[in-house]
Formats: structure tokens, sequence, C-alpha cells
């Protein structure tokens, strides 16, 4: 892997301002995956290359300083390296190659092709972590994103532009609504960040989920949790990039993070490897500003174009008050929270109505969809709250009327939450199926 990377950084120096590499520091110590250098002048972001004694060097990234000290984090395993071993800068700054030849392709986290096609000749190169945006030049978000999910449409609808999480524990089903959105999303383009995940789950996505039809209009960027955190990081940004180039171009792009707390992950690795003080379950300050740019870089801009981000938090121990589902919820523009006992009753997709919230559902609503979408709720939380009185049989009908309309609808109220993975529902005849259900 090691010899890819140079490869592919080498064929790049002329495009990032550097001249051919040569030596100018030497490796001092090894510790875990952090090494250090000294001699070396180079930026955050840097990309370095410690030479080995024998075959491939190691390519690491500049992830922070100690004195005089260069702290690297390698991209690849660390072997056949000795004390003293040459250092020599190949990059200066973090850039990316993007263009509409990424249409269809699946990546890794150096933009290198996975799917055995022809390599890619990009059309420009972004930074890999695009600037602030002034929050000035969004545009508001007023158009419906059809998701092709009628639970999601009608309970919590989503706009263009609009940051949304899916919340859930491990095997609750969040990928295959994932998917789902993937395939019926109308949307012009789908970037798809696989950020920590097993490499099964990749194979599975692109051929089974996606198919050939989806992968058309879809670009995948893949960094199975076997990669270097630094490789899963690089990868988490170069999707963002991608989405951005996108944008720029006028178009409406659906960017799925599968998943943030992956994500989260990789950085709280860098982050203790460099020193940085553990919090709340050993995650660093800069575990919780990096889910800050990254959900940022999503949104409607007012030159045209606009990116909905959707990202999959994994609630560690079906915890959702976990301190990634905590910061990434109180920054989202919404959040659908998938419920194991849900998915126990063979409710598919497993969404708890009560406890998920679109922020912007109201907005973008008509009036009577609104007192459709409220009596719902009302009649399915009447329910919930007086389930166990009714379940022991002390409840007697005619006590309460709404009661007595919530125990009478339950049934297709239920059948209206579910759907199968292959049916696809959009957004008006959605709510045209949840009219009769209420009528």
């Amino acid at each position: 892997m090691s010899s890819g990377i140079i490869d592919t950084l080498q064929r790049r120096i002329q495009d990032l301002e550097l001249s051919p590499p040569t030596v100018c520091g030497v490796l001092t110590r090894v510790t875990g995956m952090l090494l250090a250098a000294r001699g070396v002048r180079a930026p955050l972001g840097a990309y370095c290359e410690v030479m080995a004694e024998q075959g491939d060097g190691v390519v690491c990234e500049v992830v922070g300083f100690d004195g005089e000290e260069v702290m690297l984090m390698p991209l690849a395993a660390v072997q056949g390296l000795l004390p003293g071993a040459g250092v020599r800068v190949m990059t200066l700054t973090a850039r990316v190659g993007v263009g509409n030849a990424l249409l269809g392709r699946v990546l890794d986290g150096l933009g290198q092709p996975l799917d055995g096609g022809p390599a890619i000749e990009p059309e420009v190169y972004v930074p890999l972590r695009a600037e602030r945006r002034n929050p000035l030049e969004r545009a508001p978000i007023s158009s419906v994103l059809d998701v092709g999910v009628r639970a999601i449409n009608s309970f919590l609808t989503i706009g263009q532009g609009q940051r949304i999480g899916l919340i859930a524990g491990s095997g609750v089903g969040k990928s295959m609504l994932l998917g789902m959105m993937t395939q019926y999303t109308a949307a012009d383009v789908v970037v798809i960040g696989m950020i920590g995940e097993r490499g099964r789950e990749v194979l599975d996505f692109v051929h089974e989920t996606l198919g050939r039809e989806g992968s058309s209009r879809a670009v995948v960027i893949a960094a199975p949790g076997d990669c270097s955190p630094v490789i899963r990081l690089r990868a988490t940004h170069y999707t963002c990039a991608v989405a951005e180039f996108f944008r720029d171009q006028g178009k409406n792009v659906l960017l799925l993070m599968d998943s943030l707390t992956r994500v989260a992950h990789a950085q709280r690795e860098v982050g203790l490897a460099v020193g940085e003080p553990p919090t709340t379950k050993g995650y660093t300050p800069s575990v919780f500003s990096l889910i800050n740019e990254l959900i940022e870089r999503a949104g409607s801009v007012s030159s045209g174009g606009s990116i909905t981000g959707i990202y999959t938090i994994l609630a560690e121990g079906d915890d959702t008050n976990d301190p990634i589902v905590d910061g990434a919820r109180a920054i989202l523009d919404g959040h659908v929270l998938l419920s194991r006992d849900l998915a126990a009753l063979g409710q598919y997709p497993a969404i708890d109505i009560n406890t998920s919230i679109s922020r912007l559902a109201n907005r973008l609503i008509s009036q009577d969809q609104r007192t459709l979408v409220r009596k719902f709720r009302r009649l399915m939380a009447t329910w919930e709250e007086n389930r166990d009185l009714v379940s022991v049989g002390a409840y007697r009908a005619g006590t309460n009327a709404e009661l007595d309309e919530a125990l009478q609808r339950h049934g297709s109220l239920r059948e209206f939450l579910m759907q199968e993975a292959d049916e696809k529902v959009d957004f008006a005849t959605g709510f045209q199926q949840l009219a009769r259900v209420l009528a």
C-alpha cells in the first residue's frame, strides 16, 4: 500500500507547488502509531516519507509538533524503519483532485480506484478541508427532498440542504435505511462516504444496494476499519470535498456519511496519540470540533446548489445520550431515532416517530398536511402512554374517546410506518395514504 501512496503523491507534486522531494530530517522515535522527526519544516496536513532500510518507505501526515520535533502519523503499517531513518517532505498542502469522471466510481481515501477501473484524471485540485463559509452566504431551505421512505417523508420531512442524523444501536437497521434513501432520493448526485465500516459492507452496498442504475449517479469513497485513522479522516474530508465540487456546479447533492461515530473514533485515535487530553468516554476536544466542521460543510448556498447531509450515528450500548450522539444532535437539523424494541416487534424501518424530529418539517409542508401529522402523532402518543393500562385489562372502552380511537386505529397506524426495502413511496403518495388511514 505504501508504494501506491508514494506514487500517488509524487504524481501530484507538480500541482502542489513543491519541487521534487529531498531528505531534510531524520526519524528520532516511534511510539505506537506516532513517529517523531527532527530537521523537518512542514505545516500541519503536509505529507512526508520516512525511508526504510529495505523496501518501500512509509508515508505519514504531519499531525502535530513537540518543540523541534515534528509528529507524524503513518498512512499504512510501519515496517522496516531504523533509528535515524531519513525523512523527506512530499507535499506542503493537502489538496485533492475532483471532477465529473468520479461519477460511477468507487475510490479509497486517496482518490485511487477500488473498482478495478482506469485511473481518474482530475479536472481540478481543491483544498481537502474547505474554508469556513460565511453563514450569510447560505440559502434558505424551502424545497422538499423526497427520500422515498413514507415515514420520513410524512413525519420527518427533509428539505434540500438539511442535515439529518440516523441514530441507532448496532444491528437495528441504519445501513438498510441508508440504502433505501440512496436508491430512492430525488437528487442529482449521491456522494457516499463509508468510513470505518466492515469491508464486506462496502461490497454489499456497491453491488446490492446501489446496483448498476444507482451507481451511475453516485461516488463512493471507502475507508474500512482496517485502514489507518489518518486515511479514514482523509477519506471523510475527501467525501465532503467531492460533494462540494458537484454542489458548486449548481447540483443538488445527497451526502451520506456512514458513520459519523467511526470518524470520531479515528479522530480520537489521532488526538490521544499526539497528547490531547481525553474527556468524556476518552474523546478528545478535537473530536467535537471535527463533528461541527463536517456538518457545517453541508447545506444550501446562495449561488445555487445544495448538499443534503445524512449521517449515521452509532448509539453505543443503545445509549442515546452518548457524547457523539448528543454532540451531533445539538447541531443537526433533525434526527431519526431507530428503536431496538420496534425492530424486535418486526416494524421496519424501526423509526420511533415520537422521539424523532425534523426541525424544518413545519416549514416544508402545508397546513392540511400538518393537521394530519399532528393527529397521527397524538394517536400514537396516546396509545404509548396507556399501553400498560390496556395490556393488563384495566381500561374499559368508552372511558376516553381519544384512547378508543387510538386503540381502534393502532394496527393501521403501525402498518403505515412499515415499508419493504424494495418499495418506494413518493412524497405525495405518502400523504394520500396517510389521509386514508386517518379518514
